[in-house]
């Protein structure tokens, strides 16, 4: 098929690129000349593992290419796939200005009946809005298709790759005819695509990323009563877990998720909820604990130091998860703005997302970023553990012991070995799980 991809953030560019290593030929745009340029550069504008060779395979095949020419880019074409961005608004619910501006500029541009695919996350009722676009400025017939994405950053390509379920929200029985044969060559060994409506569709991806982080922000709260009582989280985890009922996913306690989707679709379907009188108290408390949570460390350190002024903390891990360079809703920002506020010395290291973070948290007299783990934690007082890179999940704490001031260390993701720690004199505060080592 020919195929349109409007927008090459994660969503688009992913999905252009799946679509065209399958055969069909895909044309990806972008109202952003700079991600364009790179692309056609032979540059990925975004950090995903793989993404880069499946692109570069593609645009040699002749199968994928790129253009910042939305209006040329439609014509022809059988399936619009919409991947604008929609920030989260002022309100809390979802901006749809750029969705909307992109589907008044194919309406006006197409020359054919075509299906157009909300790939992008949309408030419930989105597909019936921007219907109504192409029914007031088109003249020929457009089928609105909601078609959420399940996309894990840092994952991006194997979830496209191998979907667990793939959803299809429209009425109309040619659309859903036409979305099946595009999508069979990811589900041939197993049929995992789900029909419904399009505001059930809408509404099964704001549910599901709620649902998962209540997971995360009960396994949260509960870490810190294991605190309080003696108890071990780790251990609680894997009892839970061992529940076929309740299963071992989403079970893991931390710092807070953050990211591009988990705080924006709970704060959309929050504003849902309020609007129809609905509330979903559950969810409501899922982010007021996730909040919580992202001050968890600092807090632990107050508690050790006392006070956190003139101390030198090193930060490991910037981005809100592995294999990504994403730090949107980070926990390491509120960590790094609140230690800046205290007088604390900080001085930072992540592989991937440096960049980003410099851009928000410039270099200072008590802001430092450098090139590995050991050149980090040299002269700290403390080392906090805030995104669990395979680098960081088993360095060589006799060589940090010899470089930091400090043996104090805070494990925000649960990954460092209590054993290791203690045998080279350090002091182990993690998430839930007794504290190890020398005392303060």
């Amino acid at each position: 098929m020919k195929l349109c991809v409007i927008g090459t953030g994660y969503v688009g560019l992913v999905a252009g690129a799946a679509f065209a290593d399958y055969g069909n030929n895909v044309v990806c745009a972008d109202i952003d000349e700079s991600k364009i340029n790179m692309l056609n550069d032979g540059k990925i504008p975004i950090y995903e593992p793989g993404l880069d060779k499946i692109v570069e395979r593609n645009v040699k095949k002749g199968r994928l290419r790129f253009s910042t020419n939305i209006e040329e880019s439609v014509k022809g074409v059988s399936v619009i796939f919409m991947a604008v961005g929609t920030p989260q608004g002022d309100d809390g619910n979802a901006d749809l200005r750029y969705l909307a501006a992109a589907s008044e500029t194919v309406a006006k541009s197409i020359q054919s009946g075509v299906i157009v695919v909300h790939k992008s996350t949309v408030p419930v009722g989105t597909a019936a809005k921007m219907q109504d676009i192409y029914d007031r400025d088109s003249k020929f017939q457009v089928s609105v298709v909601s078609n959420p994405e399940f996309l894990k950053e840092g994952d991006a390509i194997n979830d496209f790759m191998k979907p667990e379920r793939i959803i299809i929200g429209t009425r109309d029985e040619k659309t859903r005819a036409t979305m099946h044969e595009l999508y069979s060559p990811f589900v041939r060994t197993r049929d995992r695509i789900i029909d419904m409506d399009p505001v059930s569709a809408e509404l099964t991806k704001y549910a599901s990323n709620a649902f998962l982080a209540t997971r995360i922000s009960y396994m949260n709260d509960l870490s810190r009563l294991c605190e309080k009582v003696g108890g071990d989280i780790d251990l609680v985890r894997r009892g839970m877990g061992s529940d076929s009922r309740i299963g071992p996913k989403f079970l893991y306690p931390g710092i807070g998720y953050g990211g591009s989707c988990f705080p924006k679709d709970i704060s959309a379907i929050i504003h849902l909820s309020r609007q129809y009188g609905s509330e979903l108290s559950i969810v409501e408390e899922t982010s007021n604990i996730n909040e919580r949570q992202k001050s968890f460390l600092v807090e632990k350190l107050e508690a050790y130091f006392g006070d956190v002024k003139g101390k030198t903390i090193a930060i490991l891990g910037l981005a809100f998860k592995p294999n990504t360079d994403d730090i949107r809703e980070a926990p390491a920002k509120i960590i790094v703005s609140k230690l800046k506020k205290m007088g604390a010395v900080v001085r930072a290291y992540d592989p991937i997302a440096m960049d980003n973070f410099r851009e928000e948290f410039p270099a200072d007299d008590s802001m430092s970023y450098h090139k590995n783990l050991y050149e980090t934690v040299e002269g700290a007082d403390a080392t906090l553990l805030c995104t669990e890179w395979k680098e960081f999940q088993q360095p060589d704490f006799e060589r940090i012991a010899g470089l930091m001031k400090g043996r104090a260390l805070f494990d925000g993701r649960n990954v460092w070995s209590r054993t290791q720690t203690s045998k080279n004199g350090f002091r182990l505060e993690s998430i839930g799980r007794p504290v190890t080592g020398e005392s303060n």
